[in-house]
């Protein structure tokens, strides 16, 4: 027998939440227009809208939301690879939903909207995932017709509110946060542009616009151009190619069925899997270590903290600096400090040139580049007083986006803690709140 105070199995749809499907077609690609949110845009129980989302046309937008508009509180999960991902919508947003995607929304009678986002983030949601899961030769899959049997246990509204509410208080903290990191790495790669790519400040000493730097670095800059083979570059400057500027070393994988490469878990070692999740270009952890037996197995050995990290296939270009150190696996192309270009450099070069890498590539299964195709990219060299006045600006802005990424993680992990002890009734809502007066 049931009270208000307890919580109750029901299936979703006898909670009042109902699934809305996508349409299971792909609209035409525009370099402008309306997000339309596929599945690599869902991270950490929101949607990324960054820019890199495909974009659809006005037309398109309407045809696609005829069947599915989100709304605020709506919960996207994912039905088909990754499934029983998800991410909540928030308020304003105008989005299209993409193949394999599935809204969950709920009524509000029975489910507190805010709640419905932690309810499919439970260990009692991912018990249902598995058991529904529909194991296939490629991927796994959801069925529509079966999401909405999941048993979930539903807390009395009350509960729902309040733990909703510490959950929300959480979450926003780590948000405000990566936008803080989003606007420092967007500064830099704006001061990386307008010396390196713009040169405004050789600009500014031939007079042709105002000077924006103070005096003393704006006279490491010259005030005229010279002719090069990729445009004029400033006088005095040189070009040259990555191979002439920094070291680029590859990785392996140890032999996974050896367990001797792998226990004692001694050693940090990453694949491209660790960058793929995250918000920010710092890698403070990695999933998986390896032994000593196993460091020995990789030519390049223990790469430093500082080095920079950058996926070289499936996909090319993701990038972080390594804040620890670590081994590679042969997914990347590593670039460790104590060349004429640093890693922090060449974070924002290889942002900057991303097309220009990514046209190096090859492949018949998928895209790769390899080092020997890295190398002869061909770039400027601004002298060393220059790239030293780079780094005394860039640097702490980075560190300071290193020391907001260490604190989102450690609320990220507070969060998912409470999480499953809040839904499950293990944990009561003074206890959840006493917990977050702590870290205020």
């Amino acid at each position: 027998m049931s009270s208000e105070n307890s919580w109750q199995l029901m299936t979703l749809q006898d909670a009042g939440i109902s699934l809305i499907d996508c349409d299971h077609k792909t609209p035409t690609a525009q370099t402008a227009g309306f997000p339309y949110i596929a599945i690599p845009q869902l991270k950490d129980g929101h949607v990324r809208v960054d820019g890199t989302e495909r974009r659809i046309s006005e037309t398109d937008f309407m045809q696609w939301t005829k069947k599915l508009l989100p709304q605020e509180n709506d919960v996207i999960v994912v039905r088909r690879c990754n499934s029983g991902q998800s991410a909540y919508v928030p308020k304003g947003v105008k989005w299209a939903i993409g193949q394999n995607l599935v809204v969950l929304r709920s009524d509000g009678k029975k489910v507190y909207p805010p709640f419905l986002r932690w309810l499919v983030r439970s260990d009692e949601w991912w018990e249902q995932v598995r058991k529904y899961l529909n194991v296939g030769a490629v991927f796994d899959s959801l069925k529509c017709r079966e999401i909405p049997l999941f048993e979930l246990p539903i807390p009395p509204m009350v509960a729902q509110i309040e733990i909703a509410t510490v959950l929300n208080s959480i979450d926003a903290r780590i948000e405000l946060l990566r936008e803080t990191n989003t606007t420092l790495e967007a500064i830099a790669q704006a001061l990386f542009k307008s010396w390196f790519v713009d040169f405004d400040p050789v600009h500014a000493n031939a007079g042709t616009q105002a000077p924006s730097l103070p005096p003393e670095i704006q006279a490491l800059f010259p005030a005229t151009f010279i002719d090069s083979p990729q445009g004029p570059i400033p006088e005095g400057w040189a070009l040259g190619t990555i191979a002439d500027a920094v070291a680029t070393v590859g990785g392996a994988t140890p032999d996974t069925k050896n367990g001797e490469f792998w226990n004692p878990a001694e050693v940090a070692w990453t694949s491209p899997k660790d960058l793929s999740g995250l918000n920010t270009p710092v890698l403070l952890d990695t999933e998986r270590k390896v032994s000593e037996k196993g460091l020995a197995k990789i030519s390049s050995g223990l790469l430093p903290a500082g080095t920079l990290l950058m996926s070289s296939r499936a996909p090319i270009g993701y990038l972080a600096i390594a804040q620890l150190p670590l081994a590679i696996n042969q997914g990347y192309i590593a670039i460790p400090p104590g060349g004429r270009l640093p890693p922090l450099y060449m974070l924002f070069w290889c942002r900057q040139n991303m097309e220009i890498i990514k046209n190096r590539a090859n492949g018949s299964t998928f895209m790769e580049i390899s080092k020997k195709a890295f190398r002869p990219i061909e770039l400027v060299l601004p002298p060393v007083e220059v790239i030293e006045a780079f780094v005394n600006v860039a640097q702490p802005l980075f560190d300071r986006l290193v020391e907001n990424e260490k604190q989102a993680q450690t609320l990220a992990t507070l969060r998912d803690t409470l999480l499953p002890r809040l839904i499950s009734g293990q944990l009561r809502l003074p206890e959840a709140k006493a917990v977050l007066a702590d870290i205020d």
